[in-house]
């Protein structure tokens, strides 16, 4: 939330003061989808399954959250760049609009997917399910990377 609210706040200011940054950030951000993809298709070949974990200390458990929010680039590619620069072109008056309502959007998808997921334990214990999905990934990053390269 703090990184799409500092998106929408510093995504104007840095391209009114650095107009190559969208640049370099478009071509750096379709090089990571474009490696995100391969990495998909590869996993998709070799599919594996969720298993059952014994439990795990508090801190590791925060630890891990804290270094897969902050050191995933991909999280900085869709909150600061691409939210941010969304919102900035909704215009002075409703750009923070937009960005209550992404940040809503973003909270209530979070949430429906950590409750939903042992729901789907199941389905996501089965190598086949995890191939399908690996496949969708892989064709939806490839998809990103193409149109980023092509805008």
């Amino acid at each position: 939330m703090k990184l799409f609210l500092g998106g929408t706040a510093g995504m104007g200011a840095l391209v009114t003061r650095f107009p190559e940054a969208l640049e370099i950030l478009r071509w750096g951000g379709a090089a990571y989808l474009l490696w995100f993809a391969v990495r998909s298709f590869i996993a998709a070949l070799k599919p594996s399954s969720l298993t059952e974990q014994p439990p795990r200390s508090k801190h590791s458990v925060v630890g891990t959250a804290v270094a897969l929010t902050f050191l995933n680039p991909h999280v900085y590619l869709d909150t600061v760049v691409l939210l941010g620069s969304l919102a900035n072109q909704q215009g002075p008056g409703t750009r923070w609009v937009f960005a209550g309502g992404a940040v809503t959007g973003s909270v209530l998808w979070f949430s429906a997917l950590g409750y939903g997921a042992r729901s789907l334990a199941g389905v996501l214990s089965s190598p086949r399910t995890w191939r399908w999905v690996d496949l969708a990934i892989g064709m939806l990053m490839l998809v990103l990377a193409i149109r980023l390269v092509v805008h």
